[in-house]
This record gives structure tokens, C-alpha cells and sequence, in this order.
């Protein structure tokens, strides 16, 4: 697959968004540092990662129906346009926020790996890992393919393709870091799927009994269709436990896809690098590694669990080291959202979720029932 459309670029200083989100905006001093940069470095910002990501976990204790990613990505786009805060989260801040938005998130989907084990694969049965990998594929290339025709602006078609097809922000903050995508493309992306994922909790099981579906199929129906692990609890948990355990499963099968996908995005960027260098005659650009590292790092974390050595504390710490590391970093992600500029392409972007929602939702319904 030759991914056309992607980004082929290092983001460098004129690639970020700068005062509110505008691209191109550089207000670097002459040493080449951001503004903000000057005034303490990365420091600020992460503190401010870090006051987002409890204010998040405190929002999920008192009404645990809210996922603590959904809201702490809410909790940064609010950071971002409010007066009080917004000039600090756009300058002092903002290296920080960058930081948390990229590295955090790198660590957080190593972590993530200890979520599943090869064990868990083979329990849910050849035609169930089918289904799923059907699904994955089906989403996310009928996804890009609607997001390129609609004309989303930058690797937001992609991006948004990889977060409705595995796992959400996970995902995204996953293949932008592949690909070298602008954070403002992120930021977006992560948006509006948190958004629609968000939605699939309230709509979801209103759609249990229409549809049919016992409380096993209704499991596997919202792990194969919800995006973030902790969306698939919430909508999951409405039915009973059977449901949940089946959700969570397929689910982390979804995860598993991961690794594969950004390996696919790795090997189509090098070969459009490739022709382009070949075409222009141009210096061969540095070339994206086909697994990065933060990749096998997620792979090995597999591999640990599937050996049966950690103990179930160790796990339980892992999973809230995991959460609180990506809350830190969805809250940066948000914090890069500019609203006036996502107003632009606001339309087609809710089109393209709307529909990519109806296609994960239709495709992996029918697996379920080819696989019940």
C-alpha cells in the first residue's frame, strides 16, 4: 500500500502551531527556540500536563461514566481557549505540552502492551481474530480513502483512519509520530474521534436489544467497534460482566493491530521518500524506521506479559502508570486544538466520523453475527 497523502516531512519550527494553532506562524527567538522555550524550557508545560491529568482522574471519580482520556483531551482543547490560562498554554507552556503530547504518549503505548498477552489472542478463536482484522482493515481504508476525498487538510485522513480503526488517541498519537505529522493534524484527529467514541457510549447500548444481540455478541460487537480501551468499558459494562470480558478481549486484539499498522504507514512513507528523491533528483531524505522503537518496545511489553512472570500488583501499577501517562499526554494533544481553525474544516471532518462511525459500527456488527 503506497500511502499517498501522507506527510513526507520533518516538522520543524514552521510546522507547529504557533500562537493559537496557525500553522506556518514561526515566533522563534534567533537561536531557533520557541517562544516560550526562553522563559524555563519544557518545565511549565509538563506541570501543566501533569494539573490536567488529575483534574481528568478527578472528573472520572466523580462521574465514572466519563473516561479519563475523554476528558482530559476536553479538559485541554478548554485550557487552550480560556483566558485565564490560554496565553500561557499557547507560549510558556506550549514546549512542555509538546513534549507530553508526543514522548508521554510513546511511553504510554509501550505500557499499553501489558494489556494483552498472546494468550488472550488465542482465546478468542480463529473466526473471532478474523473478524477483527477485517474489521481494522475495513475501517481504516474506507476511513483514509473518505477523509482524502473530502479534502481534509494535512495527515488528518490518516490519522483519523488509524484512531477509528485501533485505538483511539492511542493510535493516532502512534502513526503521528511514524509519520512525522504536524501536532495541530493530531490534535484535530484526536478530537474528533474522542468526541464520536465518546458518543458510542450513550448511543451503543440503546442499540443492544434493536439489533438482537445477547450480552456476548453485544461484548464483541463494542470491542470491535469502540475506539479507546476505556470507551469499550464504559459502553460494555452496561449490559454484564460476560459482555465486558468479551469487549475488553476483542478489544485488545484491536491494540494488537497496532504494531502492523504503523509498520504499513513506516514502509509507505519510505517508498514515497523514495520517489520523490528519484523523481526530483534530490538528497535521499532520512527514512522512517519501519518499526519504531517505541513499536518494539510495545511488542516486547506483549511478550512480557504473555510469560506469565509479573505479578498482578506490578500489572495494576503498570495500568495506572499507563493512564496517568496518557492523560498527560491527551491533555497536551488538546491543548493544541485551535477551534477557529478546526471551524474550517469542521463540516467535512464530522462527516468523515460520522460515516467512518457508521462503517466500524456496520462492519463489525456483521462479523459478529457471521462469527456468533
Amino acid at each position: 500500500m503506497t500511502l499517498t497523502g501522507t506527510a513526507g516531512h520533518t516538522p520543524g519550527p514552521a510546522a507547529s502551531p504557533r500562537a493559537g494553532g496557525r500553522r506556518g506562524h514561526d515566533d522563534s527567538d534567533a537561536a531557533g527556540r520557541p517562544a516560550g522555550a526562553r522563559g524555563g524550557g519544557i518545565v511549565p508545560g509538563l506541570v501543566a500536563a501533569a494539573v490536567g491529568a488529575a483534574v481528568a482522574w478527578a472528573v472520572h471519580w466523580a462521574v465514572p461514566a466519563v473516561p479519563t482520556l475523554t476528558a482530559a483531551v476536553v479538559l485541554g482543547i478548554a485550557a487552550a481557549h480560556l483566558p485565564a490560562v490560554r496565553d500561557r498554554v499557547r507560549g510558556v507552556a506550549r514546549p512542555g505540552l509538546s513534549v507530553a503530547g508526543k514522548r508521554l504518549m510513546r511511553i504510554g503505548i509501550v505500557l499499553l502492551g501489558l494489556k494483552l498477552s498472546v494468550q488472550d489472542v488465542r482465546a478468542l478463536g480463529w473466526p473471532t481474530i478474523v473478524m477483527v482484522v477485517a474489521v481494522v482493515a475495513a475501517t481504516f481504508a474506507g476511513t483514509w480513502w473518505l477523509g482524502r476525498r473530502i479534502g481534509l487538510p494535512g495527515d488528518q485522513p490518516l490519522l483519523i483512519a488509524s484512531g477509528y480503526a485501533i485505538c483511539g488517541a492511542s493510535a493516532i498519537g502512534a502513526v503521528s509520530a511514524a509519520s512525522g505529522s504536524d501536532e495541530e493534524d493530531a490534535a484535530a484527529s484526536v478530537a474528533l474521534v474522542t468526541l464520536c467514541g465518546t458518543l458510542a457510549i450513550a448511543v451503543l447500548p440503546l442499540l443492544q436489544h434493536p439489533l438482537g444481540l445477547d450480552a456476548a455478541q453485544f461484548g464483541r460487537w463494542v470491542g470491535a467497534s469502540v475506539h479507546d480501551v476505556g470507551q469499550v468499558v464504559a459502553t460494555a459494562q452496561t449490559a454484564d460482566p460476560a459482555a465486558l470480558t468479551d469487549a475488553v478481549l476483542v478489544k485488545l486484539m484491536r491494540v494488537a493491530m497496532l504494531a502492523p499498522l504503523v509498520a504499513v504507514v513506516a514502509l509507505g512513507l519510505r517508498r514515497r521518500r523514495a520517489h520523490r528523491d528519484g523523481a526530483d533528483g534530490s538528497a535521499p531524505a532520512a527514512k522512517p524506521s519501519i518499526v519504531p522503537l517505541f513499536v518494539v518496545g510495545f511488542l516486547a511489553m506483549i511478550g512480557l506479559r504473555s510469560t506469565g512472570w509479573l505479578p498482578a500488583g506490578g500489572l495494576d501499577g503498570a495500568a495506572v502508570a499507563q493512564e496517568i501517562l496518557l492523560s498527560a499526554a491527551l491533555f497536551g494533544l488538546g491543548s493544541a486544538v485551535h477551534l477557529p481553525t478546526l471551524a474550517r474544516t469542521g463540516a467535512r471532518a464530522a462527516a468523515l466520523g460520522l460515516s467512518a462511525w457508521v462503517v466500524v459500527a456496520g462492519v463489525s456488527y456483521a462479523g459478529v453475527l457471521l462469527t456468533a
